[in-house]
């Protein structure tokens, strides 16, 4: 039987999460940063509801999640991308150190993103 891989940490990759109008917009995004090799995979969760403070009062839309695998090598040039391209004038752009995870899944993120 074979052993099982123990989990790695890996803080050179990221989890960086933003949240968009709606699907068009998060494909639209998505492809672009898998495509300029910023994200190794973008996953887009369905609707999510967002209840949130803008310009004093309280809002409650519906919006869409995207859950994105990066490296450290790339934030900055994955950020400036998203608010480059993102819609909303203070889009949620926040990044997570993976603290534990796969050896093959990690190593696959480091292997796929700004490797030119």
């Amino acid at each position: 039987m074979k052993n099982a891989q123990a989990p790695v940490s890996s803080p050179d990759v990221l989890l960086v999460l933003c949240t968009c109008p709606d699907q068009k917009v998060a494909e639209k995004l998505a492809i672009t940063l898998v495509e300029k090799k910023l994200a190794a995979c973008v996953n887009i969760n369905g609707s999510v509801e967002s209840i949130y403070r803008w310009q004093g009062s309280v809002h409650q839309d519906q919006e869409v999640l995207m859950m994105i695998k990066t490296s450290n090598n790339c934030w900055k040039k994955l950020e400036q991308t998203l608010l480059e391209l993102h819609p909303y004038d203070v889009p949620e752009i926040i990044a997570m150190p993976i603290v534990a995870g796969s050896k093959d899944y990690l190593e696959w993120v480091g292997e796929n993103v700004c490797v030119d």
